[in-house]
């Protein structure tokens, strides 16, 4: 079953955030199968609640996809055998020491992002450099740190992994490893609760180690901004490191204040870029081999020379090729790897933007001319920022071809995807719509 789970959180891993993916979905374990009911493990209570309120029927809708018939889950905490035996699936995350009373939960790193399971190749060899000196002090000058890159390159890879590498060396270390959405809602949840001290000795005299990724969702919010300003301020001061992830160069993110622009290009900038054939070719061999999966070379190659966007995508690939041959008991040959394929590369190449567009129209009942004006009534501004969070999942189109599509600044294209990775988190609502789009979109059927 371990080829099923996987299979079941590839899927998932379409449909929501990716650091959402990572802190809530990864670390859940396949923990058993009695005919209608699958068990799965979570690593504590508040993570349980947490799933069971907001993924339950995402996981259930993708059981029953594979099996083809409904499941019904049991959530079960794991204890720490469970966590660390053989049961694992290499899924389970390491809780950070010395970050506690996170108000949208536990901080973790994801125990296989490490240096050793990060390929390296042309693409990426400075900035993985770059992150292991910084990580083992071989030059301080190196700091902070900006990691430039599109989504699924590795960027969360390399941060994370510096995170990892400094715990190992010593767990008394105090690292911080959160987005830049936890970074605003831990301030606004302290300014709320008349907090904020709490919250400035926490950031700014409570952290060795900060990684912060996808500063780019600062965009816009200034309070944040100058908040996080001085918090960079004290920590620099202090020489403590700092690590950045980002989609975009900081001098490039809309409506960010020059100060905290001018924090985060003081260190090293490194931009990690599409890997080449060769990359490819090792990155899926190296994914096998975590996995103990055997793939003949003639699929590696075969895989390495069609999916070529991302190391997501060759991983979706490789998953895909080993959940099929696993539940139909097929070989696992060229042939069936093209089957697999052909599903993939088809999605990527005919989803448009205007077919997004259309798909969008049609479901919320607005016309294109609605959806492309400059109204902001909600019927028609939340269609609108789904379309474009859409078309920014499903196609290769920069923020500012999307923004053009839709009549829009990239900084509204930004903010429109911003707002619909919050909302999905606090409302099932938006959630399922999204992922009832999403499912068309996948299917072909728009």
């Amino acid at each position: 079953m371990r080829s099923v789970w996987n299979q079941v959180k590839t899927q998932i891993h379409k449909k929501i955030p990716h650091h959402s993916f990572m802190v809530w979905v990864e670390p859940l374990q396949w923990l058993d199968h009695r005919e209608d009911e699958v068990v799965l493990g979570c690593p504590n209570t508040f993570a349980r609640k947490w799933v069971i309120n907001h993924y339950t029927d995402l996981i259930e809708e993708e059981l029953e996809r594979v099996f083809q018939k409904p499941c019904r889950i049991t959530f079960e905490i794991c204890d720490q055998e469970k966590q660390n035996g053989d049961r694992d699936l290499g899924g389970a995350q390491l809780p950070l020491p010395h970050v506690t009373n996170r108000p949208n939960g536990p901080c973790l790193l994801y125990k296989d992002f490490t240096f050793d399971h990060f390929v390296v190749g042309m693409c990426n060899d400075f900035a993985y450099n770059a992150a292991l000196a910084l990580a083992s002090g071989r030059n301080v000058f190196q700091n902070p740190l900006f990691l430039l890159a599109k989504t699924g390159l590795g960027k969360s890879h390399l941060s994370q992994a510096i995170g990892n590498y400094i715990l190992k060396e010593n767990a008394d270390t105090r690292v911080c490893y959160m987005t830049a959405e936890d970074f605003t809602n831990a301030m606004v949840h302290a300014l709320r609760h008349d907090k904020i001290e709490q919250f400035k000795e926490r950031f700014r005299r409570q952290c060795d180690v900060l990684l912060l990724e996808d500063v780019q969702f600062l965009s816009g919010k200034q309070k944040t901004q100058d908040e996080l300003a001085y918090t960079l301020d004290a920590l620099f001061a202090a020489e403590k490191k700092l690590i950045f992830t980002s989609s975009h160069l900081p001098d490039d993110i809309p409506k960010m204040d020059g100060k905290l622009t001018s924090r985060l290009s003081a260190g090293i900038i490194s931009s990690i870029e599409s890997p080449d054939y060769e990359t490819r070719v090792r990155i899926i061999n190296k994914k096998a081999a975590l996995r103990s999966v055997g793939i003949p070379q003639d699929v590696v190659h075969y895989l390495s020379s069609e999916l070529t966007q991302n190391v997501r995508q060759l991983e979706s690939g490789l998953i895909g090729v080993v959940a099929k041959a696993s539940l139909l008991k097929l070989p696992i040959d060229v042939k069936l790897a093209e089957s697999v394929v052909k599903n993939i590369v088809r999605r990527s190449r005919e989803i448009t933007i205007e077919s997004i567009q259309k798909l969008v129209s049609r479901y919320y009942k607005v016309s294109m001319e609605e959806l492309l004006s400059r109204s902001r009534k909600r019927t028609i501004a939340q269609p609108r920022q789904i379309a474009m969070y859409l078309a920014r999942r499903y196609t290769d189109q920069s923020l500012q071809a999307i923004g053009r599509c839709f009549n829009r600044y990239h900084a509204t294209t930004l903010h429109a995807i911003g707002t619909v990775e919050r909302l999905m988190r606090q409302q099932g609502t938006v959630q399922k719509q999204v992922e009832f789009l999403s499912r068309r979109l996948e299917s072909g059927n728009f």
